[in-house]
């Protein structure tokens, strides 16, 4: 599918040539939630028809899936502009949409609701806009002090330490390479496929049905952060064990203080792995990018992954928001 056009209004084919488009208009956004990048959206969605447009002289990025219009990130640009293009937003995707439930804007940071609440019209009271529109929290970012996850001092991390240290026992041979995109890719797809076998197998089964939906898409956000890796600027490492690749992973710069990880994916029968790496791979993250902080997405819903990023003790838990128009 090419453009779109609706109320009169054309969308643009979201591709690998918006990225400047769109990462001058990030720029004028204050976000530090892991959706606030270019990559990250272009990856996710590489089995999806993405659109943009510049309205109210904000970036607004839609998808369409089944033929309904939603929106994977606000309207991004400078304050004053953002209330406005929302509501011009709206009016696009229900005009579009057989009806107006499916008319949503997601993954919306908190600060971004206070202003879209606060700075409505003048003729409109804080009531009548929410009178309008619903505002549902949904997930969180989990998101560290670098040094922490570096250090891993105090009782807390008293777990990771010895995970990490029985790894470097078992596996003294292991090997840290710098990714390389079409060198690795398919031993890294290889590691995907086995890593989704074993996923699934550990899985409580009610979670495993649900996240058996969406294989398909990470398995080609993975296909496409292979293809386009040097032209996203990613940064990623990859692990040997006896000669084989146990895991990989990848992440960028959110913002200056705040970088986040993509994507990550060990051997589950290799222990120790994931939490080594995720170690060596926040040092190469601080060293890069000069960061405070590391970003490592939501849990998805999942109750063993939201398990798993606590247990890291997480600095801060920003929370994203859906509005829809009632």
């Amino acid at each position: 599918m090419g453009s779109l056009t609706v109320n009169r209004k054309k969308l643009k084919k979201f591709t690998i040539d918006t990225r400047p488009i769109m990462e001058k208009y990030l720029s004028r956004v204050d976000a530090e939630l892991s959706d606030y990048t270019f990559a990250a959206n272009f990856i996710w969605l590489a089995n999806s028809s993405g659109f943009y447009a510049v309205i109210n002289k904000c970036f607004c990025l839609f998808v369409m899936t089944g033929g309904e219009l939603t929106m994977l990130l606000p309207p991004l640009g400078k304050k004053k502009n953002i209330t406005d293009a929302i509501i011009k937003c709206f009016e696009i995707m229900n005009e579009n949409n057989s009806s107006h439930y499916y008319s949503r804007i997601d993954y919306v940071q908190g600060s971004m609701v206070e202003e879209f609440i606060q700075d409505a019209d003048e003729a409109q009271s804080m009531f009548e806009m929410l009178e309008s529109y619903i505002v549902e929290k949904k997930l969180v970012d989990y998101i560290y002090e670098v040094e922490a996850l570096i250090g891993l001092r105090g009782n807390s991390y008293h777990t990771k330490r010895t995970e990490i240290n029985k790894f470097v026992k078992s596996y003294p041979d292991y090997k840290i390479e710098e990714l390389d995109s079409i060198k690795h890719k398919v031993e890294i797809m290889n590691l995907f496929n086995k890593w989704t076998s074993d996923r699934v197998r550990y899985m409580p089964k009610e979670e495993a049905e649900v996240y058996l939906e969406g294989i398909h898409q990470e398995r080609s956000a993975v296909k496409q952060m292979l293809k386009h890796y040097a032209e996203l600027s990613l940064l990623g490492i990859v692990i040997y064990i006896n000669g084989e690749l146990k895991g990989f992973t990848v992440g960028e710069r959110i913002r200056l203080d705040t970088a986040t990880v993509i994507i990550e994916k060990t051997d589950f029968e290799i222990l120790g792995c994931a939490q080594f790496i995720f170690r060596e791979f926040s040092k190469i993250l601080k060293d890069h990018y000069k960061i405070t902080y590391i970003n490592v997405g939501d849990d998805m819903g999942f109750e063993n992954l939201r398990k798993v990023k606590m247990s890291y003790r997480p600095s801060k838990l920003v929370a994203k928001y859906t509005i829809y128009q009632k």
